[in-house]
């Protein structure tokens, strides 16, 4: 699972370094965040860092 996310981290950075709009380069980075954050969950679960149960 986080072999594919990397790899849209990677495609993403590379879209990033070609685009000169701005509004795109704000999606781009905006994308690139959420799959950061999907990256560090997708790691935590696997190393057993963070309960994936619901708080209730």
């Amino acid at each position: 699972m986080t072999f594919s996310i990397e790899e849209q981290i990677e495609e993403l950075r590379l879209e990033l370094s070609n685009s000169v709009d701005p509004a795109e380069r704000r999606q781009i980075i905006a994308e690139l965040d959420l799959a950061r954050a999907e990256l560090n969950v997708a790691v935590a679960e696997q190393l057993d860092t963070i309960d994936t149960e619901p708080p209730f």
